[in-house]
C-alpha cells in the first residue's frame, strides 16, 4: 500500500513524486511512456541548460527515485475505490494508494472514466482539463491533479512547479499540518 500514487512521470508527476518521497511518504509513480515532453527541446527551464525532453524526463524520474519513489513503467487503465484506498490497475498488475495525483499531461480520459469532472482546456491544443480547486484537489476525497491536466500552462517549468505545489498540499493533508521542505547547505 502506498500513501501517494502519481499517474504520470513528466515534469508535474516527477516533481510531485520528488516532494512526496522526500517527505517520507511511500510514493508510487506510473510512466506510460506518452509524455509530450519526450518530443520537446527545452531552453526555458530555470537552472537547467538547454536540454532534450527525454533527458529532462530521465533526470526528473531519477531525482524522484533517489528519494524512494517506486517507478512502474506501465499504463494505468482503471481506478476504483476500495474503502479508504484506491485500487489502481495497469495492464499487468494492481496497486493500492491512499492519495492519487493525476499528472497525465494532455490526456484526461482516465480521469474522466474515473468520474472526475472535466472542463474545456485553456491552452492551445489542450482540449480538456480536470477541474480542481486552487490547491489541486478534485471533487473526490484524496484525489488531486497537477500540471497540464489540471489546466496549468504546458511549459515544463510551470508544470513542474505545479506538481510540487500539489505534492506539498497532499503531504500537508497526510501530516495534518502545513508541510514545508527547506534544505540548507551543510
Amino acid at each position: 500500500m502506498y500513501e501517494v500514487a502519481i499517474i504520470g512521470s513528466g515534469p508535474a508527476g516527477a516533481s510531485a513524486a520528488l516532494f512526496t518521497a522526500k517527505a517520507g511518504k511511500k510514493t508510487l509513480m506510473f510512466d506510460s511512456g506518452k509524455s509530450i515532453t519526450a518530443k520537446a527541446w527545452v531552453e526555458n527551464h530555470y537552472g537547467v541548460d538547454a536540454i532534450e525532453g527525454p533527458e529532462l524526463l530521465r533526470k526528473g524520474q531519477e531525482q524522484a527515485k533517489k528519494f524512494g519513489t517506486d517507478l512502474v513503467q506501465d499504463e494505468v487503465i482503471e481506478i476504483e475505490e476500495n474503502g479508504a484506498m484506491y485500487r489502481i490497475k495497469t495492464n499487468t498488475d494492481s496497486y493500492e494508494a491512499e492519495h492519487i495525483i493525476f499528472a497525465t499531461g494532455m490526456s484526461v480520459k482516465l480521469a474522466e472514466n474515473f468520474g472526475l469532472e472535466v472542463t474545456e482546456g485553456i491552452e492551445p491544443r489542450v482540449a480538456k482539463i480536470i477541474k480542481v480547486n486552487e490547491h489541486g484537489h478534485t471533487k473526490l476525497p484524496k484525489v488531486w491533479a497537477a500540471g497540464t491536466a489540471a489546466g496549468v500552462s504546458v511549459h515544463t517549468i510551470i508544470t513542474a512547479g505545479d506538481g510540487a505545489k500539489v505534492a506539498v498540499n497532499v503531504v500537508s493533508e497526510l501530516n495534518g499540518s502545513r508541510y514545508v521542505d527547506h534544505d540548507i547547505m551543510k
